[in-house]
């Protein structure tokens, strides 16, 4: 089976319909993008206005419903042309996830709606200084005070911190696992704040900035699920929503990685030649294929699964794990196949060079995927969000199949992210 079979007529449909925006409202600002490295406000509320964030969004809530395939597709062809853009596409989808699957009606009434139009980023912020993807170790801290709660403490590499007006924040409500719980805050309440935009390696135009809690005190009715249900909701936001959001941009980056090089090497001339006619070249740019076609695959078919409301985690796991090698090692190839000619930054490859390597370590780093692989293999697998939250996972009729029904929760909670 190809990567394309499991693509409908609507996918199609909507890859053309995202590329063609993303060709004429996005790459006229690489560069600039490139030059300035601040966050890039404009083309964000753009893309928003499109209805994209709203894609896993039911329609009653004025989403697409379109599902997590259609997701894809979304994110990896707006990082075929900028990375950042994607990135801030996936942060806000990934955003929702909390909402969606553990929000209140009244929460869902209040804010799906607003997502969905573009009218509102959602972020979630998990990640603190000291402890990293060990989310056990955060030590951010609410505390119930009459009919508020006040959120004190720091979270790191927020995706879209800078353009988020609505933050899911994991912080602590007691002790252990069964001791975090999420909150909804907005970026406009008192005590809440952002350290200023640092310019990064890559990705220039998102911002993965650091939020401060000072006493930051909000009702609460903005508590989202129950009390210590904080790690259930960072863990099933970051498989069924942040691993497949990241796949998604390293297959779009490396999709860009091969047209540069391709182009490169049919324009090069060597030898009374294209540099493409040199055997050595053409095995190098074979394998830059090779890995994309599995890499692609790979992704389409754990998504595809995502939304036939199938037990999947390890494939979404596999796929993240899987899209950002491949990205990073054709990354390598083109850079050895452009030689010097890569190094100079007025060329494409040396910006998605450095866009692919922001790609590993959010959603759980490459070592943190195998460890859950290596769970799955030795027997030792705790079970499959994608199966116990299918009915919210399905894509709309049309474009899915018969969803299972809920499993029961499991007795013991993973650690890491």
């Amino acid at each position: 089976m190809s990567a394309a079979s499991y693509l409908t007529k609507e996918h199609e449909r909507l890859r053309q319909q995202v590329r063609a925006f993303a060709q004429a409202e996005v790459a006229p600002s690489v560069e600039q993008m490139e030059s300035s490295a601040s966050v890039e406000r404009e083309l964000s509320a753009l893309i928003a206005k499109q209805g994209w964030i709203g894609v896993t969004i039911d329609a009653s809530h004025g989403g697409m419903g379109a599902g997590h395939l259609a997701k894809t597709l979304i994110i990896e062809e707006l990082s075929r042309v900028s990375g950042a853009m994607g990135a801030i596409a996936q942060a806000s989808m990934l955003g929702t996830a909390k909402i969606i699957h553990f929000g209140s009606e009244e929460q869902k009434r209040n804010w799906l709606p607003r997502i969905a139009d573009g009218s509102c980023l959602p972020t979630i912020a998990v990640t603190e200084p000291g402890s990293g993807g060990h989310v056990l170790g955060m030590q951010a801290r609410a505390r119930r005070k009459g009919k508020d709660y006040v959120l004190t403490g720091r979270k790191v590499y927020v995706g879209n911190s800078h353009l988020g007006d609505l933050h899911g924040i994991v912080v602590r409500t007691g002790r252990g696992s069964k001791g975090l719980s999420a909150f909804l805050v907005e970026a406009d309440r008192p005590g809440f704040s952002l350290t200023p935009h640092r310019r990064a390696m890559g990705l220039h135009g998102f911002s993965f900035g650091e939020i401060v809690l000072d006493r930051c005190r909000i009702p609460a009715a903005n508590l989202v699920g129950d009390i210590g249900d904080g790690l259930a909701i960072a863990y099933s936001s970051s498989i069924l929503y942040g691993r497949p959001n990241l796949t998604a941009v390293a297959l779009g980056l490396h999709q860009a990685i091969i047209e540069e090089t391709t182009s490169f090497v049919l324009e090069r001339k060597r030898y009374g030649g294209p540099l493409a006619d040199l055997p050595t070249i053409q095995h190098k740019v074979g394998q830059m294929q090779s890995r994309l076609m599995t890499a692609q695959l790979a992704a389409y078919h754990a998504v595809h699964l995502l939304d036939q409301g199938q037990p999947c985690d390890e494939d979404l796991i596999n796929a993240k794990h899987l899209n950002v090698e491949a990205s990073n090692d054709s990354a390598r190839t083109a850079m050895e196949i452009h030689a010097a000619a890569g190094l100079q930054t007025d060329r494409a490859l040396e910006r998605l060079v450095r866009d692919a390597f922001h790609t590993y370590a959010p959603a759980g780093t490459g070592d943190i995927q195998l460890h859950r692989l290596a769970q799955k293999a030795l027997g030792a697998s705790r079970g499959q969000w994608s199966q116990r939250l299918a009915p919210a996972t399905t894509a709309s009729p049309g474009t899915r199949g018969h969803s299972p029904g809920r499993l029961t929760w499991p007795s013991t909670s993973p650690e890491h992210l």
